[in-house]
C-alpha cells in the first residue's frame, strides 16, 4: 500500500466530514433531514461525474481518484446518518416522511451518479 495513496485519502476524508458536517447542520431541519439528502445526492452526482470522467480520460490520475472520490467524496456522503435519519423518522411517528427521504436518496442517488457519469463521458 501506498503512504502518499493513503494521505490522499485521509486528507480528502478530513475536508469531505467537515463539509457534510457544516452542511448538515445549516441544511437539515426537524421536518426532514435535508442536509444528509443533499450530502448524499449531490456526493452521488459528483462520484458519478469523477468516476465517468476517469473511466474516459487518462486525465485524471489514481490519486486524484482517491484523494476525491475516497476520500472527499467518500465522508461526504454517509448512509449510515441516512440509515439512522430514516429510523427516527419512523420512530417518531412521521411514516410518509420516512419513506419519501428513503425513495429519494434511494431512486435519485444512483440516478444522478448515472446523469453525472453520462456527462462526463460526454464532456471528454
Amino acid at each position: 500500500m501506498d503512504a502518499k495513496v493513503l494521505l490522499y485519502v485521509a486528507v480528502g476524508g478530513a475536508l469531505g466530514a467537515v463539509l457534510r458536517y457544516l452542511i448538515g447542520n445549516w441544511l437539515s431541519t426537524e421536518q426532514m433531514p435535508w442536509g444528509t439528502l443533499t450530502v448524499n445526492l449531490v456526493g452521488s452526482l459528483l462520484l458519478g461525474s469523477l468516476m465517468g470522467a476517469a473511466a474516459s480520460s487518462e486525465a485524471i490520475s489514481k490519486e486524484m481518484v482517491m484523494f476525491l472520490g475516497v476520500g472527499v467524496l467518500g465522508a461526504f456522503t454517509t448512509l449510515s446518518t441516512f440509515s439512522i435519519d430514516t429510523i427516527n423518522l419512523w420512530k417518531d411517528g412521521r411514516i410518509s416522511t420516512a419513506l419519501l427521504y428513503a425513495i429519494s436518496t434511494s431512486v435519485f442517488g444512483p440516478l444522478l451518479a448515472l446523469l453525472g457519469w453520462i456527462a462526463a463521458e460526454q464532456a471528454i
